[in-house]
């Protein structure tokens, strides 16, 4: 070594510190750093309502939860078709973290307990905070719940037929395996509706149904998209002798044989990695009749209703978890002389990710408190408006919370791209964006008290804010001549107007924020407020607390 060449030194301790990372976040309690949640779980119920979710919002946080759903979604089912003596078995295995999650879930009563005998006047706004709080852990694991949950009120169009099951489906006892459902401790409900050739369009289906002398029917076709192919009963749409008809079928019939409901291939899905959706055919299987000959649709549009009102939860849930992590990194990651929390651009990217996790969760409860008031002419009209807008909304809000990770939330570890590749399938399943859309023209056309319920509703804060009463005359002209090509602006003013009301007589602070950026002073992309807002204590308001 000459005198001019500098020392060469291996110390690795220099080359290997770890310094301004993030700690990790399991351990914190998602109520407490959830405002808006609490408020309107406590605006449309009561005090007692809201404590009855701390056990469960304590575990949704908990590192052994979080871990649960990490790896559910890294270990994705496998389909069995065959035994290895070539019998068909059409057998879904799962990951042990899947039955833990849906086990905590069915204890939870997140599944059926608002249609359980005596339960109380706030038992669907209950269940609604809970899902939404427990579906921050893992997305996935949601669906048979919400399926179940979205039966009941089907299954009842046939008594003899719900008496056989509905025990089972009330049951707060999670029972995996291929038995008689009727022997079963507890059980699970899934759905089946699409075809190949038809998709949202169910009157395109071709699946037939003959009768039997013992008042059964004969189910002989395909389906296009069946989620949770292990459940124990499925709702599924035929074509019977008088027209589109809803069934239930048992994967088990009475007598202990499998019913020939044969599993063709599971979905490789864009995110929902740890649910198994799959493609299904029907050989003779047997299902009952719910409800009459040729009215499946209306038989079945209950559970379509109760399953959409959990898409809301489940984006709302989404928003909420993506906040969450960025909130969190946010609060520990220095940069540029300061924590990123403290620099005024990201301030407002939080805060504006924060009033629209605000607004979809009072929302989503309004619509909850709804059902448990009789599922009124409100919720035909407001709850397409809000699965069409909330649903939307999510990956936009997702990919944003993303970002404020930079390139740490681009990799699989921080739990972002399961988030975000999560966030499209809510605005998708039970109705894309044009269906939905279109169903709020449906309801204005066909059902004027929805119409009517609506103005009743935005009417209580009517005068309050002229930026609300703009929107608010906006969405009367659009509803006074609405037509296809304008469904989709009709739904996303009915939302954004229940959104400012909701806001406006629960929580002002944050309306303030959302009425001045959603119809005041509109931006097309996150974090740009109009000047003299003060949104940092919004900001820390949600910002986890390990």
């Amino acid at each position: 070594m000459t005198a001019t060449e500098p020392a060469r030194r291996t110390d690795s301790r220099r080359t290997h510190e770890v310094a301004n990372q993030v700690p990790p976040l399991p351990g914190f309690d998602p109520l407490a750093c959830d405002p808006a949640l609490a408020t309107a779980v406590r605006a449309f119920g009561s005090d007692g309502v809201l404590g009855s979710l701390s056990a469960l919002a304590v575990e949704a946080g908990s590192e052994t939860a979080r871990e649960h759903g990490r790896l559910a979604n890294e270990n994705p089912p496998v389909l069995r078709t065959h035994d290895r003596y070539g019998n068909r078995v059409d057998e879904v295995d799962f990951h042990p973290s899947w039955h833990w999650l849906l086990g905590r879930a069915v204890d939870h009563g997140l599944h059926a307990a608002p249609w359980a005998p005596g339960a109380d006047s706030h038992a669907h706004l209950r269940r609604a905070a809970a899902f939404t709080l427990w579906s921050q852990v893992e997305a996935g694991h949601g669906c048979p719940i919400s399926m179940t949950y979205a039966a009941i009120p089907a299954l009842r169009h046939n008594p003899e037929v719900a008496s056989w099951y509905e025990p089972g489906l009330l049951s707060g006892v999670y029972d995996f395996g291929l038995r008689d459902p009727r022997a079963k401790a507890g059980l699970l409900a899934g759905m089946s509706m699409t075809e190949k050739q038809g998709g949202s369009d169910v009157r395109a289906n071709t699946t037939t149904a003959t009768p039997l002398a013992d008042g059964s029917y004969a189910l002989v076709g395909h389906k296009w998209f069946t989620s949770a192919p292990m459940n124990d009963l499925f709702l599924t749409l035929a074509q019977a002798p008088g027209g589109l008809t809803c069934f239930a079928l048992p994967r088990v019939l009475p007598d202990g044989t499998r019913n020939p409901i044969r599993l063709q291939r599971l979905k490789d899905k864009l995110g929902n990695k740890s649910n198994a959706s799959a493609e299904i055919e029907y050989h003779d299987a047997i299902g009952w009749r719910l409800g009459e000959e040729g009215r499946g649709v209306r038989t079945i549009i209950e559970m379509v209703t109760m399953t959409r009102l959990d898409c809301v939860l489940g984006s709302t849930a989404s928003i909420r978890a993506a906040l969450s992590e960025a909130a969190h990194h946010a609060a520990h990651r220095h940069a540029f002389g300061a924590r990123l929390v403290d620099q005024p651009a990201m301030t407002a990217v939080l805060a504006d990710l924060a009033v629209e996790s605000a607004a979809a969760s009072v929302l989503a409860m309004r619509l909850a408190a709804e059902v448990d008031a009789g599922a009124g002419p409100l919720l035909r009209i407001a709850l397409p408006a809000a699965k069409f807008f909330v649903c939307k909304r999510a990956p936009v809000l997702v990919g944003e919370a993303l970002e404020c990770l930079g390139g740490n939330g681009y990799v699989e570890e921080s739990g972002l791209p399961r988030l975000y590749r999560e966030a499209p399938l809510l605005s998708i399943w039970e109705g894309s964006g044009n269906v939905t859309a279109l169903d709020v023209l449906r309801a204005v056309a066909k059902e004027p008290d929805s119409v009517q319920a609506l103005v009743d509703e935005l009417a209580t804060t009517a005068g309050a804010d002229p930026r609300l009463d703009a929107a608010v005359a906006q969405l009367r002209a659009e509803v006074a001549d609405a037509e296809p090509a304008r469904a989709r602006r009709v739904a996303e003013l009915i939302a954004l107007c229940l959104q400012g009301s909701l806001l406006l007589r629960h929580l002002p602070e944050v309306a303030e924020v959302f009425l001045a950026s959603r119809l005041g002073a509109v931006s097309h992309v996150l974090g740009v407020l109009p000047r003299g807002l003060d949104v940092r204590g919004l900001v820390d308001s949600v910002t986890p607390r390990g």
